[in-house]
């Protein structure tokens, strides 16, 4: 391909390891997740690449270099020819591996200003479907550690509480809301040990879906008395890390 002189950067941090955001450009099923249903690639140098807008325009192009998990690069334009032709233009995307996730690195190149400046607002909001796309499967058992996160809550054994909350959250977890300012499992799993005794048979429960995006989510909940009497509802906002477990969670009650 002849050289390219105009181009476009953008550099997004996505919660999630460089090998599983990769899985995202040589997979089609992943790969359609985040361009539309249809999509397709073909991760080898030479495989065509083709993507189905969900408003029905396509694009296409071809595989130029695979280099898992760190790079890969393909060329792109429309099917129609409109505003660029299959092949005119040239995509990077770049993994580079950071202690709170990936780096992903677009480096788009283009033959006119034009369609660069055209692709600006195209690119900020594919990388953010893309960026959830990523997280939504890579937290996709949310719902589960966050029950499991308000059933400890109850569990009334020390060791066995804490060794569920080793298991849901990570060392230096924290935790808040106006009667807690919490940091790490230990200090968690005596506070939770202390609730027990000033609020004997009180017991946590998820109260509707948990909302999730960007690896973080929000989760209604209901606190019960042993008779089953509600004493108390609220919503906890949770933070995960790029390994699935929960690195904060804060408590917003009434």
């Amino acid at each position: 391909m002849q050289e390219l002189p105009y181009n476009l950067n953008r550099t997004v941090l996505i919660r999630a390891r460089r090998e599983a955001v990769f899985h995202f450009f040589t997979d089609s099923a992943r790969w359609a997740s985040w361009w539309g249903a249809g999509s397709t690639i073909d991760a080898k140098p030479g495989g065509k690449v083709y993507v189905r807008h969900p408003n029905g325009i396509e694009s296409a192009g071809e595989v130029v270099e695979v280099k898992p998990p760190e790079r890969i690069i393909f060329t792109y334009g429309f099917v129609s020819g409109n505003p660029i032709p299959v092949g005119s233009s040239r995509v990077t995307i770049r993994l580079e591996a950071e202690e709170s996730g990936t780096r992903l690195h677009l480096h788009h190149e283009f033959n006119e200003a034009g369609p660069r400046d055209a692709h600006v607002q195209g690119w900020r909001f594919q990388l953010s479907l893309f960026a959830n796309a990523v997280a939504n499967e890579v937290h996709a058992d949310a719902a589960a550690k966050i029950d499991a996160w308000y059933k400890a809550w109850a569990i009334p054994d020390d060791r066995a509480r804490e060794e569920t909350f080793r298991k849901l959250a990570t060392p230096g977890v924290r935790f808040e809301d106006r009667y807690s300012l919490l940091e790490g499992i230990q200090d968690l799993n005596a506070h939770t040990g202390a609730a027990q005794k000033f609020m004997p048979g009180i017991t946590l429960k998820r109260n509707g879906e948990v909302r999730q995006c960007q690896g973080k989510a929000l989760a209604d909940w209901v606190a019960t008395s042993a008779d089953g009497k509600v004493m108390m509802s609220g919503t906890n906002f949770y933070v995960f890390g790029m390994d699935g477990k929960i690195e904060s969670s804060t408590g917003f009650a009434g």
